[in-house]
C-alpha cells in the first residue's frame, strides 16, 4: 500500500536549492555511495513541510547528515518531532552525523546497506 503523503508546494524551491547546495558530507554520501546503490535514492525529498536528505522508497528507509546545528536543545526537540512524523508515515528514520561521514565512511554505508536489506 503506498505511503499517503502530503505535498507542500511552497518547498519545491527550497528542496532544489538544498539539492544544488549539498554540504560536503552530503555530496560525499551521495556521489561516494547512494548515487549508484543498487536501489534508487532521492536527494531532497520533501514529506509534508519537511524535507529529508535521502530518501529510499523500496526500503521506506530515510538517510539524514547532521551537522552541528543539529545539536542544540531547539533543534534536538525540532528533529525529534520532525522523527515522529515520518516514522507516522511508516519510514525507518537513520541519522548520521557530518563526522561520521568524514571518519567513519565505510561504515556509515555499511549500516545503510545492513538496514536497506533488513527491509
Amino acid at each position: 500500500m503506498p505511503i499517503p503523503l502530503s505535498y507542500d508546494h511552497r518547498n519545491k524551491s527550497r528542496a532544489q536549492n538544498l539539492r544544488r547546495e549539498m554540504t560536503r558530507q552530503e555530496r560525499k554520501l551521495w556521489y561516494d555511495f547512494l548515487k549508484s546503490y543498487p536501489v534508487q535514492f532521492r536527494r531532497q525529498k520533501q514529506f509534508g513541510y519537511y524535507i529529508v536528505d535521502f530518501y529510499c522508497a523500496d526500503a521506506k528507509l530515510v538517510v539524514e547528515v547532521d551537522g552541528g546545528q543539529h545539536f542544540s536543545p531547539e533543534e534536538i526537540v525540532y528533529d525529534q518531532r520532525r522523527t515522529s512524523y515520518l516514522e507516522s508515515l511508516g519510514l525507518h528514520v537513520i541519522r548520521f552525523t557530518n563526522i561520521e561521514i568524514e571518519q567513519r565512511f565505510y561504515q556509515v554505508c555499511t549500516e545503510i546497506n545492513r538496514v536497506i536489506q533488513q527491509e
